[in-house]
This record gives C-alpha cells, structure tokens and sequence, in this order.
C-alpha cells in the first residue's frame, strides 16, 4: 500500500474531523513554542531506557539533530503540511522507515507517544486550550503511530519476502497457537 493510500485508510478509521483539522492549523502557532518542551519530555524518557539512550547517542550529535527533527515532526501534526495529504504521508512514511532502519520499533515509541501525549494534555490545561484540540491531537498521534507500525511491517515483508496474506496468516495462526 503506498503511503497516501495507507493515510486515507487510517484517517477514515481514525475519523479526524475537519474540524479537528481547523483546531490543530488553529494552534500551530502554539504547538511551535511548545515544541521544545514536548522534545525534552521524550527524548528524557527515551534516554532512561539502556537500548534507546544507545541508538539516540550512537553517532555524535545523533540526539541534536533528533530534537530538530521532532520539533518539526510536532509542528507538522498540527499544521497537517499539505492538509494531511500526500506530503505529510510521504513524511510520516520516511520517519516510519527510518525508525525501523535504526531499530527502534513500536515497542520504544508508542510508551514514548503516550508520555508525550500526557505531556500536551498538561501544557494544553496549563495554556487554557481547548480539550477538543487534546482530542484531535491524540487522533494525529494515533496516525503517526499507525506509520511507524506500518514502515515496521513492510520492513518484515521486504526483508523476508513474504506477502501480506503469508504475514497475516503466520499473525493468525502464532496468536492462535498463545
């Protein structure tokens, strides 16, 4: 599925509103200026774990160039890019493949995606905004989620080989087998 079709499905299933779009372009001026404070809440938190503090720190100025990165990824949630269309699929895409090409799967990021969603929610309380914009953005991050999820099952099939049907067959039949 290329990433654009991936986005449609995962919108619909996910049910982000144009109204939870308005809000979100609404507040992206505030997402920038929270930003940074969002970086630090996940990068400390993924700094306490052994296996992640070695990936974040492997390269010099890995980390740095991370909290860039995030910022932008942040501010883009809110913006929605191109109106949550092909740029910001292609986007989330790329971050999704490039988590897997470095080892870090669902398993570090989606704790890592909560504590910063608990993280917004504060800062949202603490700015006065709207608990609506809390909800749309817990949608957005759910999206994001979904690519990161995605780049690391389509990794699986390149790597092995396998289709889709084999991939959810073998699913299937291991979690019958629990």
């Amino acid at each position: 599925m290329q990433p654009i079709e991936f986005l449609q499905v995962i919108l619909r299933r996910i049910d982000l509103q144009e109204d939870d779009r308005k809000l979100l372009q609404a507040h992206a001026d505030w997402a920038k200026t929270v930003a940074p404070e969002m970086a630090d809440v996940f990068y400390s938190y993924l700094a306490r774990d052994e296996e992640m503090n070695a990936i974040l720190n492997a390269k010099e100025g890995r980390i740095h160039r991370l909290r860039d990165t995030f910022c932008t990824w942040f501010h883009e949630m809110f913006t929605g890019v191109d109106e949550w269309d092909k740029t910001y699929a292609e986007s989330r895409w790329r971050i999704g493949v490039v988590h897997a090409r470095i080892g870090i799967g669902p398993q570090h990021v989606v704790p890592a995606m909560a504590i910063v969603v608990t993280a917004v929610r504060q800062a949202l309380r603490r700015d006065n905004k709207p608990e609506s914009l809390a909800d749309a953005l817990s949608k957005i991050c759910m999206i994001d989620l979904a690519f990161i999820e995605q780049a690391a099952t389509s990794a699986i099939l390149k790597e092995t080989g396998w289709t889709e049907g084999l991939f959810k067959r073998l699913i299937t039949a291991g979690a019958s087998a629990m």
